[in-house]
């Protein structure tokens, strides 16, 4: 018999597998939360990227964590995939990685061990490359392999770079294609060929250091990564925290090649379409038909940086010293808080 494919084994793609933003609305929404110590400098309430706790004057401690199941066939690939994406919200929120810890979920009787071996040495390559040091971790068994990491970092506290500090007439930079949900369920589906699958595969694993060092050299308003909820998801939070709107060029907006294509073909993973929900009503879609809509909402997997800048020549400057690619897709405006409009059509890498 032939081993299965590890994406068989996983009933979503990566980030795509989380719960949809509605759903934890609606959780966050239950809880009773105590008064915060005044040392906690970034909380839940505005949905940001990681938690953030002053150490002391000159210095404090971001902390996140991030898990899913498998988004690639190749376990090798999926620990890094896993390990880029849990330190970006550390990169989202302007700091430095400094460690990294394991969580595991593997179906011991289903899989050999070693190949939890080449997920985790994944994550320990892409974590020691960042600079930063993985230091143990937790396991379980599950029918449903699944692999994560905490992350923590460390950045001085009046450099923390907030989602809810947006304002009007920043620009809006994003620093990696859209349509990495809609490839991997392509990938679980077994209908995306292997030059499509090493493409995601170099988006997922590059890190958002250089971004993000960018975006703290460039001074900029407000940041946030676009991941399981999506470009207008991320946008969204970002703009309702900041209690102002904000206007897409879609063809500004960077697509991976392909995902266009497949979106309208319907190969679109479920939590993307409890995205495109869930935006529908603070979104004015303009000529958008709903594939370009879906992509627009569609769950990333270690995606870019979502960045609103005032000064977007400085940015702009910044992003290409550093070599890192980037579009710029719109601008903040006065407006509906979290109110979104987009213009324009989507394009398709290449056209």
């Amino acid at each position: 018999m032939e081993p299965r494919r590890l994406t068989s084994f996983s009933h979503g793609a990566g980030c795509g597998c989380k719960l949809g933003p509605a759903d934890l609305e609606s959780l966050l929404g239950t809880l009773s939360m105590p008064e915060l110590h005044p040392d906690v400098l970034v909380a839940a309430d505005t949905g940001d990227d990681a938690a953030v706790v002053r150490l002391s004057g000159d210095q404090a401690l971001v902390a996140t964590l991030d898990f899913f199941t498998p988004i690639v066939d190749d376990p090798y690939d999926w620990g890094r995939v896993a390990a880029t994406n849990a330190l970006s919200d550390v990169y989202a929120m302007g700091a430095r990685p400094i460690l990294a810890l394991n969580i595991a979920a593997w179906p011991v009787d289903d899989l050999p061990i070693e190949q939890l071996g080449e997920v985790v040495q994944g994550g320990i390559d892409v974590v020691t490359k960042a600079g930063a040091a993985v230091l143990g971790g937790h396991s379980i068994t599950d029918p449903e392999p699944k692999f994560g990491m905490v992350a923590l970092g460390l950045a001085e506290p009046d450099a923390i770079v907030r989602n809810s500090t947006a304002t009007a007439g920043s620009r809006l930079f994003l620093t990696k294609p859209l349509g990495l949900g809609i490839v991997s369920t392509a990938i679980k589906r077994g209908v995306a060929e292997p030059e499509l699958v090493a493409r995601a595969v170099d988006v997922m694993t590059t890190l958002n250091d250089a971004a993000s060092e960018a975006m703290l050299e460039a001074g900029a308003d407000a940041a946030t990564d676009v991941t399981g909820f999506g470009l207008l998801g991320h946008l969204h939070r970002m703009l309702e925290a900041s209690g102002v709107s904000a206007t897409i060029e879609a063809s500004a907006v960077p697509v991976i090649p392909r995902a266009l294509e497949l979106a309208t073909r319907g190969v679109v993973p479920s939590g993307t379409r409890r995205n495109h929900a869930f935006v529908r009503p603070h979104t004015d879609w303009g000529d958008l038909v709903e594939p370009e809509q879906v992509v627009l909402a569609d769950a990333q997997t270690s995606g870019g940086l979502l960045v609103a800048a005032t000064d977007g020549d400085v940015m702009t400057r910044a992003f290409a010293r550093r070599g890192v690619p980037f579009a710029e897709i719109g601008v903040v405006e006065d407006g509906d808080p979290g109110r979104i409009a987009v213009s324009g059509r989507l394009r398709s890498a290449g056209e």
